[in-house]
């Protein structure tokens, strides 16, 4: 889009919460340009200056940034700061704000005076805004979540639904679309090819969702129990030299950095970094708009009363989203057999439940590895 409407003399403007957002949608305007042999120049204002790049420019002022604009530059970019400056108003023709499902309605609509026309990209199914504050009631919401409503998916009056994913093999689509986007989501047909292949003794094969049940009790935000289980896991799939098949068909050896492992804490974080140096650990947050062939989530918690920051927090649908959408083959799911016995009191309770319990539905067990020894 950004390509098409400098090819028609249009200039450009991307904003988003994080200076890294920006340059990522940055470094794939210049390499789909690249792709068509258009001539794209592009200035941002970053937290630090770079060294100038072929067909990337940096300011240190909106002065400068809009300056270039003026003169050489297509596509201006920087963060909220720049676009809703005085001197900001309508400096470019289109403004994209990326990742707007976690930038505030407020922030938008300052932004939105540097343009004429503001195009809103994001999913509001995955991780809210960061950032919050105290807004008029109706206000306190992202501008994606504005225009849709309550609805999970955009209406075609409204805007563009990309109804078709290019990461989750068509098992785990199949979840995350029923759950959270209304059945529209599909894979792409060579998604299919992407699967685990087992090698001698391996704990997995195939492709989908896995259940691996740790029994523990007491536990808030941080299982050592789950930990062991997670670093066994892991540690069973390496040594049996599991293989993955990418969407080209390509197989490739299973290693360290093709496995993700997220949760919602950051005492399980630390515990599950114990048992496995150098491994991919995280909260939810780190990990969003990464991808890997597996994903593993370990929810830590041992029940819902043991919740420290309630059902809301763990059995978020948001959370749910992003930990089991990030896998391309598989995505494992350790936790504690309670979180599925949840009694519920109100209808929002039974829907957070009714998420965990639904991937339980569709979810293969996984055996129990035989945990490795701390010191190995």
């Amino acid at each position: 889009m950004i390509c098409e409407l400098v090819r028609q003399g249009k200039t450009v403007g991307i904003t988003a919460n994080s200076h890294k957002v920006i340059r990522n949608l940055i470094d794939a305007a210049i390499a789909a340009a690249e792709k068509q042999g258009l001539s794209l120049h592009c200035c941002q204002k970053p937290a630090e200056i770079e060294d100038e790049q072929p067909c990337l420019s940096f300011a240190k002022s909106n002065e400068a940034l809009f300056a270039t604009l003026a003169d050489t530059a297509m596509v201006g970019a920087g963060t909220a700061w720049v676009w809703a400056a005085p001197e900001a108003f309508e400096k470019v023709d289109v403004l994209f704000v990326d990742e707007a499902a976690q930038m505030s309605l407020a922030n938008v609509l300052a932004v939105s005076q540097a343009a004429q026309t503001v195009v809103l990209i994001g999913d509001p199914q995955q991780l809210d805004q960061p950032m919050q504050g105290s807004h008029p009631e109706g206000t306190d919401v992202s501008a994606l979540d504005h225009i849709l409503g309550g609805q999970r998916t955009i209406s075609s009056d409204k805007g563009l639904f990309l109804d078709q994913t290019w990461r989750l093999h068509p098992d785990i689509c199949a979840f995350t679309s029923e759950l959270f986007y209304d059945g529209k989501l599909t894979s792409r047909d060579v998604l299919e090819r992407q699967i685990i292949r087992t090698g001698v003794g391996g704990p997995i094969d195939g492709s989908g969702l896995r259940y691996l049940p740790v029994v523990h009790h007491g536990n808030q935000n941080c299982s050592p129990e789950e930990a062991a289980a997670v670093g066994a896991l892991v540690d069973g799939i390496l040594r049996s030299e599991s293989a993955w098949v990418d969407r080209d068909g390509q197989e490739k050896r299973v290693t360290l950095k093709d496995i993700i492992i997220i949760t919602p804490y950051n005492a399980q974080v630390f515990e599950i970094q114990r048992h496995l140096p150098g491994a991919l650990v995280g909260t939810v947050d780190k990990f969003q708009r990464q991808e890997v062939p597996i994903a593993i989530y370990s929810t830590a918690t041992s029940s819902r009363a043991d919740a420290p920051r309630g059902m809301e927090f763990l059995y978020s649908l948001n959370r749910l989203n992003v930990a089991t959408s990030r896998a391309k083959c598989m995505c494992i799911m350790v936790g504690s057999p309670e979180l599925f016995e949840v009694e519920c009191r109100t209808p929002r309770q039974a829907q957070l439940a009714n998420a965990f319990c639904w991937f339980l539905e569709l979810a293969h067990p996984v055996p129990r590895p035989q945990e490795k020894d701390d010191d190995v």
